[in-house]
């Protein structure tokens, strides 16, 4: 249990990397960064799977089909539906609605022997530190169209990126309980070919023209971040995700997945010189507070 819970840990690190990414690659877009770093996690894997070729089974149809439909899940599809609902409801309520998947994803996941009354602290702890982190969206602007249905589309979108990451938590986590003869670096990889193919696949379709992406200055700069946040926030954090999500119940990695938020934050302090408000002070002390209460009630 400890080894699963500071891999999960590692990998909420790891994740954290990306809320400074946009900042250290500022002529990125949103789009460009998130193709970027899926390409690289997709050729990390492919070059992984080449090393080892002569020792790793390669997967098999169905397997392959599976890692593909996870990836989408989890990758390529969710950030997709994100960028779609922050583009049609603004980024607020995007952001509510994801920041709330760590509690759907405890809620679904919770083992069969686990009673309710012992997650109720850690859910409560998140959920509170959640409310102070994330901002109310303003009920006064309904879209950025002017249209009150290019908002709700906005909101289906959010829903759906939310059921979408959610979905792949719970539904990875099954899988790998289930295949244990598929090694944890085995699966990112087949899940991470498949994101580079989507990366691919999504710059193509609504990425920067390549003449103007290579046009800035500090190019080599976001190149550098696109293959830190591909290899360490893609291919290595996905590791040692389906390593937590193997050892642990999907409930307990839910709770985990807050330390993506802590890390960001420490990372925005000490790497880009943001300081904490007091919200996200006392936001990140019930996020530790809840980890505790859960790692405690899954003992």
């Amino acid at each position: 249990m400890l080894g699963g819970i500071l891999a999960g840990l590692a990998a909420g690190a790891l994740w954290g990397l990306v809320f400074i990414a946009p900042q250290l690659a500022p002529n990125l877009s949103a789009v460009d960064l998130v193709a970027g770093r899926y390409l690289f996690y997709g050729l990390t894997s492919l070059v992984v799977m080449v090393v080892q070729i002569r020792t790793r089974a390669l997967p098999t149809l169905r397997q392959a089909l599976v890692a593909t439909g996870l990836s989408v899940l989890g990758f390529s599809g969710y950030y997709l539906l994100l960028v779609l609902a922050i583009r049609d409801a603004g980024p607020a309520l995007p952001t509510l609605m994801v920041g709330a998947i760590p509690l759907w994803v405890m809620l679904l996941g919770k083992p069969a022997d686990l009673h309710w009354r012992q997650l109720v602290p850690g859910l409560l702890l998140t959920a509170l530190g959640l409310g102070l982190m994330l901002e109310v969206p303003d009920a006064a602007t309904p879209g950025q169209e002017s249209s009150a249905w290019v908002y709700w589309r906005g909101v289906a979108y959010a829903i759906a990126a939310m059921l979408s990451w959610t979905g792949f938590a719970v539904l990875n986590s099954a899988w790998l309980k289930r295949h244990h003869s598929v090694s944890t670096t085995d699966w990112a990889n087949w899940m991470g070919v498949a994101a580079g193919v989507a990366a691919v696949a999504l710059w193509g379709a609504i990425g920067t023209e390549l003449k103007v992406l290579l046009a800035p200055a500090d190019i080599g700069q976001s190149a550098i971040v696109c293959v830190a946040i591909g290899v360490g926030s893609g291919w290595l954090a996905t590791v040692l995700w389906n390593h937590a999500s193997r050892r642990l119940s999907a409930s307990l990695c839910g709770q985990l997945i807050v330390s993506e938020t802590l890390f960001g934050l420490a990372f925005a302090f000490a790497v880009l010189g943001q300081h904490f408000t007091l919200a996200q002070m006392v936001a990140s002390v019930l996020f530790v507070l809840g980890i505790l209460a859960s790692i405690r009630a899954h003992r």
